[in-house]
């Protein structure tokens, strides 16, 4: 091991020293495996990735709603993120795009960078000096890459994980993918993050509406695993934010079934359970909303403080006498 340790620190160096000759940004350094996908029967397009780097989302992936999205890995530039998204929403295809950016780039043999556009077509690119074991697979509606993987079962894996979870939502079927890449051996290195994009098949106006799904896991044992967690309790907001909006309409049938939903999803989550039973106590079922707010205030007493506040902003339409009912639980 002794001996082995310098010759790892040798090839590291000459591998930095060759990417600073071909004028590359040394600190992105994200050697990963990601996928890129559009699920042809909602128009979603997505971005996965997981890698032994810090916060690797914050480079490697990129989209833009009703345009594409972008992987860019290995030593990244990236550029190829906003100027790929900037050429495909011209109507570049994800291989004309994709093919004008590397051949602009003195740095092309490092890079590996896969391009989806919203049409569907892929492009991937796997440089000749990406540190084994690298490759990808461009599929229908999808490419799967990786770099400085244990072996060169990982990028295959991928690829059938994809076709054979066709079933699952995009987002569900993305961190499939990722589960097969680390089962299979993954980077060689180990694992510290990941993260998971969707974005929608139309464009829109405002930049807080580009993603449907926007997950990030930094650093983490785990970050697939905690990945799919976050991915969980995202669904289970998704359904409180549609009960809030059936309470916009008062429609508190809906809004008691999406609360539900969620809770069903979420048991621990006091909040989810705590908005259920004010939609309960709107809808003239103070007596089953009693027990719920009994048991959260138990767990926690600022939910009892909140009760106080929320009649002002119109969100809680009972008396004085029934808010106290609650308060004095």
């Amino acid at each position: 091991m002794k001996k082995f340790l310098p010759l790892v620190l040798i090839c590291f160096f000459m591998i930095k020293a060759k990417a600073q000759n071909a004028n590359i940004d040394k600190e992105a350094f994200a050697h990963t495996f990601s996928v890129v996908a559009k699920d042809p029967r909602t128009g979603e397009m997505a971005v996965a990735v997981q890698s032994h780097w810090f916060s690797v989302g914050s480079l490697v992936s990129w989209g833009k709603s009703g345009v594409g999205v972008v992987a860019t890995q290995s030593f990244v530039n990236p550029a190829y993120g906003p100027n790929g998204l900037k050429l495909m929403g011209g109507g570049m295809s994800a291989k004309d795009a994709l093919d004008e950016l590397v051949s602009q780039d003195e740095g092309r043999d490092y890079r590996q960078i896969a391009f989806l556009d919203v049409k569907g077509n892929v492009a991937a690119y796997t440089g000749k000096l990406c540190v084994e074991s690298a490759a990808h697979i461009e599929g229908e509606n999808f490419s799967v890459q990786a770099n400085m993987m244990l072996n060169d079962k990982v990028v295959p894996a991928m690829a059938e994980a994809f076709k054979s979870n066709e079933d699952l939502p995009l987002a569900e079927r993305m961190v499939e993918v990722l589960k097969a890449a680390q089962n299979a051996g993954g980077d060689i290195r180990g694992k510290q993050s990941a993260a998971l994009i969707v974005v929608g098949p139309k464009k829109v106006e405002n930049p807080w509406e580009e993603k449907n799904i926007d997950l990030r896991v930094d650093d983490h044992q785990n970050p697939i695993q905690e990945l799919e967690r976050l991915l969980k309790t995202a669904r289970a907001y998704e359904h409180m934010n549609k009960g809030d909006l059936a309470v916009e309409k008062g429609d508190i049938d809906m809004a008691l079934e999406e609360y539900g939903t969620a809770e069903e999803m979420f048991p621990d989550n006091l909040e989810m359970k705590f908005w259920k039973a004010v939609a309960l106590a709107n809808s003239d079922r103070l007596d089953e909303a009693l027990p719920v707010f009994a048991e959260i205030f138990e767990q926690d007493d600022n939910w009892r403080e909140m009760i106080t506040r929320l009649p002002k902003a119109g969100l809680l339409e009972l008396t004085e006498a029934e808010i106290e009912q609650i308060t004095d639980l």
